[in-house]
């Protein structure tokens, strides 16, 4: 549910002038962030959204979700992302970058690059060959064998948390009826309650990490000749 108006900020990113280019600006839409693309840079707004598995209601918890994704995703896709940038609205109102008044937003400045080198593209083109398959695998195995070790909770109660999360996305999505999602509800909790044993006796043995928690071939690009894992979701341990 979008809580909030960012029409100001839009505008703000819309115009070329913002950031000393002349050439279009384009747009690429999701369900929760809208990315600006000019010139030889991307900038990434977060939809002023409050849902079940994501807030981002109020300025402040943008710019912290920003500032988590670039903290993040720099390890995995280094030099891609250049930062974040405050937008901030002085005391006549105009919004600016970096200013010295009032947090009004934030955005994630990144390095512009060519979308046919998106993996699920180059999947659809036929470019995925072998060699490339295998370089990406190997960096994904280095990745996941240095990732922390995360301790904060048991495992059966992190799967309970993403089972809430769910629950809560059923009810609003206006896909499932009550009765459904009761039956899904009940069917995933008996399922818990069976391997919840297991499922913190891998918890103690250090087999929940932080990863990338949504890596898919749109989520991975070739970036200097060499894969990069991007977008990654930063609130949660997966």
């Amino acid at each position: 549910m979008i809580v909030e108006s960012q029409e100001a900020v839009a505008a703000l990113l819309l115009d070329p002038v913002t950031y000393g280019e002349t050439g279009p600006v384009e747009v690429v839409e999701t369900h929760i962030s809208r990315i600006f693309l000019v010139g030889r840079r991307a900038f990434k707004l977060k939809r002023a959204v409050k849902l079940p598995y994501v807030d981002f209601s109020t300025p402040a918890l943008r710019l912290t979700a920003c500032e988590k994704e670039v903290e993040l995703n720099s390890k995995t896709a280094p030099g891609l992302y250049a930062g974040v940038r405050r937008i901030t609205r002085g005391i006549d109102g105009k919004l600016t970058f970096d200013g010295a008044g009032e947090l009004a937003d934030a955005a994630i400045e990144m390095v512009r690059f060519d979308q046919s080198k998106l993996l699920d593209r180059m999947a659809v083109a036929g470019q995925l060959t072998p060699a490339l398959l295998t370089t990406v695998a190997g960096m994904i195995a280095r990745y996941h064998r240095g990732a922390p070790e995360i301790h904060t909770g048991t495992g059966s109660s992190n799967l309970a948390g993403v089972l809430d999360i769910n629950s809560a996305g059923f009810a609003t999505s206006n896909v499932f009826q009550t009765d459904e999602i009761e039956q899904f509800t009940e069917a995933f909790r008996a399922a818990l309650a069976r391997y919840s044993a297991v499922l913190d006796r891998r918890e103690a043995a250090g087999k929940i990490r932080r990863c990338h928690g949504d890596l898919h071939l749109r989520n991975i690009c070739l970036f200097d000749s060499e894969p990069r894992l991007f977008d990654c979701i930063e609130s949660t341990t997966r």
